[in-house]
């Protein structure tokens, strides 16, 4: 399962309880036998074994030839299909092209979803070394720049909740591993505007974030500059700090311009 996520739960229909098997094969690093499953879901042997059934007939999980479950080819069409239907990623886009152009180095755009951020866009380093991260991947919330940022513009409620919640893993030495580490910085990064990943989620790599909402919060996400340690110092990022900011502000104000209410 991926690191500071929380076990899928099933939900109380035969829909919900799909969802949350393709979730835990989903969340999974490599592919899952049937007990591998089981010992996670917290669904009855039989239950889970037509879920299972149902969902390989649909085309969502597909079989390997050792019996284990992958997902099926059939969440690319949807997976298509939302991608091209994102608002916006749309919106945001030109904004992060421009970000990009002014630092040479890997844009991201995430969003907050629970524990994890789930990475909307990216604009690739025209450095040699680039990042292994992927469109559609998620990242623990705790050690990540656009994590922290989105964290950030929570109210105290629901940010207390979501660090409740967080399983906390080292990655490396610069991991933030308990809750008041991550209040701490939060604070920080409420003060500022910015956020940082100091190395915390993988070792050699530093970004600047910032936080970027709608109104009613009921969309929150951040955007960040990544680069490799080597590099890019922290001084650097420190000086695009304000250009990070700027790019979320105007993604934002594009935001309430194209997807607000029409009069």
């Amino acid at each position: 399962m991926a690191a500071g996520r929380a076990l899928p739960q099933a939900g109380t229909g035969t829909l919900g309880k799909a969802i949350s098997v393709l979730d835990i094969v989903a969340s999974a690093e490599e592919p899952m036998r049937f007990t591998d499953i089981l010992a996670i879901s917290d669904q009855p042997r039989g239950t889970l074994h037509r879920q299972l059934s149902n969902l390989v007939e649909e085309g969502l999980l597909s079989i390997n030839r050792d019996h284990s479950y992958s997902l099926g080819l059939r969440l690319l069409k949807f997976a298509a299909k939302a991608w091209a239907g994102n608002q916006f990623r749309t919106i945001a886009e030109p904004h992060l092209k421009t970000l990009h152009e002014h630092t040479g180095e890997t844009v991201h755009l995430g969003v907050l979803r629970g524990t994890e951020v789930i990475y909307l866009d990216k604009v690739e380093s025209r450095q040699a070394v680039r990042m292994y991260s992927q469109i559609g991947n998620a990242s623990p919330v705790f050690c990540t720049g656009v994590g922290k940022a989105a964290l950030s513009v929570l109210p105290d409620d629901t940010l207390h909740k979501v660090v409740a919640s967080i399983n906390f893993r080292r990655f490396t030495d610069h991991t933030l591993v308990t809750p008041e580490q991550l209040m701490a910085d939060i604070e920080a990064i409420r003060a500022s505007g910015n956020s940082y990943d100091r190395e915390e989620h993988e070792l050699g790599i530093r970004c600047v974030a910032a936080p970027l909402y709608s109104k009613d919060l009921s969309f929150v996400a951040g955007v960040s500059v990544t680069g490799p340690a080597y590099r890019v110092s922290m001084e650097m990022l420190e000086s695009w700090a304000e250009m990070v900011r700027k790019t979320a502000l105007e993604i934002m104000d594009d935001m309430r311009t194209r997807l607000g209410p029409r009069t």
